[in-house]
């Protein structure tokens, strides 16, 4: 991910529902998602979003792959490779 990390800053929409469907599957905690919210810029939310994967683990970090596979497929190409191999954090 550091590698597309400035790319990803301005890509991910880092909406209400968004943070909150990573809170419920576990990829962040709870508070991590109040957090988030409250941010207003959302460079700034995809940045604090990107922080918080970066402390959780690999499981937690492929729960977010695949919530992301089903809202922001778009995503996908700057975080795998063409094998489905994960640039991990």
């Amino acid at each position: 991910m550091n590698v597309n990390r400035v790319q990803l800053l301005d890509l991910i929409d880092s909406n209400p529902a968004f943070v909150t469907e990573l809170a419920t599957a576990g990829c962040i905690t709870c508070s991590q998602r109040e957090h988030i919210i409250n941010i207003l810029q959302p460079r700034d939310r995809n940045g604090k979003l990107l922080e918080f994967l970066t402390r959780r683990s690999v499981a937690h970090y492929q729960k977010f792959i695949s919530i992301l596979a089903k809202k922001q497929a778009r995503l996908l190409r700057l975080l795998t490779t063409g094998g489905g191999e994960v640039f991990y954090i």
